[in-house]
């Protein structure tokens, strides 16, 4: 199997000594001093690939081919750059099929999350494609004798780090505007899930993007992550991930050239559910957050506040529909809930469920499930009436494993909703207009869904966190702005006495 998929690094287009002259292979190159290592399918165990890992010496060359690529790249006018990213855009669409399969081997991506996951990051190079026409300075009279105005420009080479559990989307989010604004981009992808950025990375070859205007490496965190976030001649990174690892980019980023930086981090979303919601609509939609890609998604609704009017009517719709899905091997495209990423992702979640089940009532699952006895699974599941200073309320699990609750008042849900260091997402479920703007104004967290839930989105929307959840905003010209430079420009043409 790992003959026939792409493991190498992507730097400069470049061919290595052992590529295959006249072979239809797109073409990359292998680590110069690193080893590679095993990929592994986490729903049956199954050998996938070696993957080459990114060293200092690969990390630099990337650099330099980025560093080159910029005069003409920054140079290059907008609608040259739009026709390549609408041709980008179909052809990621065309690779829905092979994009799923590479997923699904690294990462247990079940088919129905995939096509979501694969056109989402189609849509986002479609929407960069006329994007940069709308980047544009202000201009003043306001100075006595002059008129200023300002330069919004690249910065140059630019990197971002990706995460493991929707890395496609992870990639167009930070790829897109980059490379829209002018920028040369150095991405490094997760060592747990390069197989379908690699694939794209030669969709942007066959598109027609220049050598050296995309570089993507892999590698872990403390080896190819740390190269880039310390790295001397990158000026700005966009990071995904853990709070935890959050901080090691960032101390990294100011140790070095305190290049720019922004963040995007966990969470622990709350969806407060009022009495005169619809439940069954606010329990699917509860559901689907939690449940779609095995919970693995930062902005989930993993902690539920139901009003105690509606809490048994509730409770019996979510666990319902919590264990109904079906959940296997993602190769079976009806399958709902596929594997957790790794083993060291369920071992995880396993330890905070043994450690937390007692601060709770178990309703359903609360354990690692077991499918023909291989791979990584975790059982749907629901803990009721948890204290909000449990492990299970603290801790962002990142597995099928939602927390419910009761409330009795507004200043009680608002209170306990707030009451974390994560700030991403937030829902509440109610018909009353004034409850829920008064919710949607003082909820602590970058979005909130008034009778919807995430992953629910809008494309000209910004995707922020509050608190410890990040530092800064993606999506759209919210996105678009953090590569970008601000200069002042003052062109005098009076002398003006100085009042």
């Amino acid at each position: 199997m790992s003959s026939s998929i792409e493991t190498r690094l992507f730097i400069n287009n470049e061919a290595s000594e052992a590529a295959v002259p006249d072979s239809q292979a797109y073409q990359f190159v292998e680590s110069k001093t690193e080893k590679t290592y095993k990929l592994y399918n986490p729903a049956t165990d199954e050998f996938v690939a070696d993957v080459h890992q990114a060293g200092a010496q690969d990390v630099d060359a990337a650099v330099a081919a980025a560093e080159a690529a910029f005069p003409a790249w920054r140079d290059t006018p907008v609608h040259v750059k739009a026709g390549l990213f609408n041709k980008l855009s179909t052809l990621i669409s065309q690779s829905k099929e092979e994009l799923w399969n590479l997923e699904r081997m690294a990462m247990g991506r079940t088919f129905g999350f995939a096509h979501f996951e694969v056109m989402g990051c189609a849509g986002l190079m479609a929407q960069h494609a006329g994007i940069a026409l709308h980047v544009q300075g202000k201009s003043s009279l306001n100075t006595p004798g002059m008129i200023t105005f300002t330069l919004k420009q690249p910065y140059g080479v630019v990197a971002g780090i990706l995460p493991w559990n929707v890395s496609l989307i992870m990639f167009a989010m930070k790829t897109a505007p980059a490379l829209a604004t002018g920028n040369c981009v150095i991405i490094k992808s997760s060592e747990k899930s390069p197989l379908g950025v690699l694939k794209v990375a030669a969709l942007f070859k066959e598109a027609g993007f220049p050598p050296g205007v995309l570089n993507i490496v892999t590698g872990t965190g403390p080896t190819t992550g740390s190269l880039i976030a310390s790295h001397m001649k990158i000026r700005k990174i966009a990071f995904t991930g853990s709070i935890a690892t959050g901080k090691k980019v960032m101390a990294a980023a100011a140790a070095s050239n305190l290049k720019n930086v922004t963040l995007e981090l966990g969470g622990k979303s709350p969806a407060i559910i009022f009495g005169d919601a619809d439940i069954q609509k606010a329990a699917l939609a509860v559901q689907m957050s939690i449940h779609l890609n095995s919970g693995q998604h930062c902005q989930a609704n993993s902690r539920v506040f139901v009003h105690e009017s509606i809490a048994n009517e509730f409770t019996e719709a979510l666990v319902k529909l919590m264990t109904s899905r079906s959940i296997g091997d993602p190769s079976d495209k009806s399958v709902f809930q596929g594997p957790q990423g790794d083993k060291i992702q369920k071992e995880r979640i396993v330890s905070i469920l043994e450690q937390g089940k007692k601060d709770g009532t178990v309703l359903c699952g609360g354990k690692a499930a077991d499918v023909n006895g291989k791979g990584h699974f975790i059982e749907p599941t629901i803990i009721k009436d948890v204290g909000d200073a449990s492990i299970l309320a603290t801790e962002e699990i990142f597995g099928p494993v939602v927390i419910l609750n009761t409330f009795k008042t507004d200043e009680e849900a608002l209170e306990r909703a707030n009451n974390t260091e994560y700030g991403l997402y937030s829902s509440i479920y109610t018909k009353d207009v004034e409850r829920a703007l008064k919710f949607a104004t003082f909820l602590e967290a970058g979005a909130v869904g008034l009778n919807c839930s995430a992953p629910t989105q809008g494309m000209d929307m910004p995707v922020s966190g509050w608190k410890q959840s990040g530092i800064g905003s993606e999506m759209h010209m919210y996105g678009v702005e953090n590569y970008l430079q601000t200069k002042a420009v003052y062109m005098k043409y009076e002398d003006v006495p100085f009042h």
